[in-house]
């Protein structure tokens, strides 16, 4: 075989997957642009103050560890507490 007709099947075959990556990547770009637009997160008004006296429907016992927590919401922590102090 001489050595264009391989240059050509090699060019063929770049040219192919030039077009494969194109149309790959217009597919994309359209399936992107049918999705939904992102609405944003639901506002509650911010968040109710700390305690007891704040809920609508508050405890019997709140002790100072109800407290703690209660102020740390929505931290990821819980509160540090060990029943004894320092």
């Amino acid at each position: 075989m001489a050595g264009w007709m391989r240059s050509e099947g090699l060019t063929r075959v770049v040219v192919a997957g030039v077009a494969v990556m194109a149309g790959a990547a217009l597919l994309a770009a359209w399936r992107e642009s049918q999705r939904p637009a992102a609405r944003p997160a639901p506002s509650f008004g911010g968040a109710r103050p700390a305690g007891p006296d704040a809920m609508h429907a508050p405890p019997e016992d709140w002790d100072e560890v109800d407290q703690a927590l209660d102020e740390s919401f929505p931290a990821s922590d819980p509160p540090a507490w060990s029943g004894r102090s320092a």
